[in-house]
This record gives structure tokens, sequence and C-alpha cells, in this order.
């Protein structure tokens, strides 16, 4: 698992992104449709920030911001750690473990984000493994 490739991982999964006009209310109502807990910012095409959950409680909420009328530009997250879709997926995992962060963005060699990672996919590849195991097995038991 660690040594899959991050395209393999997000295999083209669509992931929400909003521009740099959006208030941290509209961010919040796009992260609930995607059932996301963290929504890229885009400009130009470009990968300028990312705003999750805690970004928006931490920095919104617990500050008294008026989501409404609050840009997410001021709560954002800027200076964004990425990823590109060529490196090994455990690549990935480390630099959040050691970010202490839940999320990475996947971007192309020109900023472009292609994909988004979060700590729950490598949960979702070890489910799908012992799924896989569990068929093996069941297919064992019966040849027996």
């Amino acid at each position: 698992m660690p040594n899959r490739l991050v395209s393999e991982v997000i295999q083209g999964r669509p992931f929400p992104t909003t521009g740099t006009g959006t208030t941290v209310r509209e961010a919040a109502i796009i992260m609930k449709e995607w059932h996301s807990s963290a929504i890229l910012i885009v400009h130009k095409g470009v990968l300028t920030g990312i705003c999750t959950e805690r970004d928006i409680v931490f920095r919104a909420v617990a500050n008294s911001c008026d989501p409404a009328n609050t840009a997410i530009t001021t709560i954002m997250t800027r200076n964004i750690q990425t990823v590109g879709p060529d490196k090994p997926f455990g690549h990935a995992l480390h630099l959040m473990y050691e970010g202490g962060f839940r999320h990475i963005p996947v971007v192309d060699d020109a900023g472009h984000p292609v994909g988004l990672l979060a700590a729950h996919d490598a949960l979702d590849l070890d489910g799908l493994q012992m799924e896989q195991d569990l068929v093996r097995r069941e297919e064992i038991t019966v040849i027996l």
C-alpha cells in the first residue's frame, strides 16, 4: 500500500474547490454537499490555499467572525504542503504525519490541483485489502 502511487489512490476522484471570493459560510456549504472535511481554494486554476473544518472552527467561529461576511482567504491555510500524483502514497502519509495535518492537495507540475488526499484514505486501502483477504479465505474454505 505505501508504494502505491498517489495517482492510483485518488484515481480521478472528484474533490471540492472554490474561488478566492467565497465566504466561509459558502465554503462550509460546499464541504457539506461534498461530504468533505476540506476544500481547495483556487485562483486562475492554481492552488492558493486549503480550508479545513478545523480552520473554520479555530480561525472563524472561535474568533467570532461572521461566516457569511468573512472571506475564505482570511482563514485558509496559505503555505500549503502539496504532493505530486507520481509520488508514493507512503510519502504523502509521511508528509501529513510530519506536518500534523490530515489533508494534502495533489497538484501537477503547474500547480493545478488534481486531487485531495486525506489521512482516512490509508484506512480505506486497508479496508479494501481486508475485504480481498476475506474473499480469498472464503474461496479456500469452499475448496476445502
